[in-house]
């Protein structure tokens, strides 16, 4: 049985639907909560490695109040000089990208452009290239998926694009054969959607304004179920590609 090594940095934001496909498929999962001071764990042939998302970020590598993030750069250097299979959502595709030469950048919108987060189920759009990754399925039209982020990923030179949104150029990459990073999510269910709803408030608020709360409850009837089918599809899509 294969393990699955989860980097997570936020205890509202867990493995949500991750978690279903990988005991689907029997895999050993293991949690290292390293906001909560675990140690990264050793890496051999065959791990896999899911890397979640937080609202820290890469400016944020040598702040005192997360002495982690650069030990977890590190570990991906790791993992993609071993070729292991890795998949990096919202903060962990940053992550990935910055491990493997890249940066981030804060993502602006509007005119004058200024700082303005991407929050909130909108279509991405999938380069023609992705027939050979079997992604054909999904880029015949655009997927709708939730966003959460106010970075964008700036690319290292041996990345691939696979998909884009309007607001940002960088959501779905590849690096070498075995790593991919997803700036969305695809992982939510309603409690945790809920949660994040009620705890980023703020945050929220600075990109769809006052009524926030009762946009995101409103897509989240919308697509979260209309959509469910497609995103563990896609998932589980992934897993495959990562060689679980």
């Amino acid at each position: 049985m294969k393990r699955l090594l989860v980097l997570q940095h936020l205890e509202r934001e867990g493995l949500g639907l991750f978690s279903k496909i990988a005991r689907e498929r029997g895999l050993i999962v293991t949690v290292f909560r390293l906001d909560l001071g675990d140690s990264l764990p050793e890496l051999y042939e065959g791990d896999l490695v899911l890397v979640l998302g937080g609202p820290m970020g890469i400016k944020d590598i040598n702040h005192p109040s997360f002495p982690w993030l650069l030990a977890e750069v590190d570990f991906l250097k790791k993992a993609l000089n071993k070729k292991i299979g890795i998949i990096g959502v919202c903060l962990g595709a940053q992550l990935l990208a910055y491990a493997a030469g890249g940066n981030v950048r804060t993502l602006l919108g509007g005119s004058p452009p200024k700082p303005l987060p991407e929050v909130g189920w909108e279509p991405i759009f999938f380069n023609s290239y992705t027939k050979r990754d079997s992604f054909d399925y999904f880029s015949k039209s655009p997927m709708v998926v939730l966003h959460w982020h106010g970075d964008r990923i700036l690319l290292p030179s041996n990345a691939e694009l696979i998909a884009s949104s309007n607001r940002c150029k960088e959501q779905f990459f590849k690096i070498g054969e075995l790593a991919y990073g997803l700036q969305f999510h695809l992982e939510v269910e309603d409690e945790m959607l809920a949660n994040w709803i009620e705890n980023d408030s703020n945050f929220i608020k600075s990109a769809l304004g006052k009524n926030a709360r009762f946009l995101l409850q409103k897509q989240q009837k919308e697509f979260g179920k209309k959509t469910l089918k497609s995103r563990l599809m896609f998932l589980n899509q992934l897993f495959d590609l990562i060689g679980a």
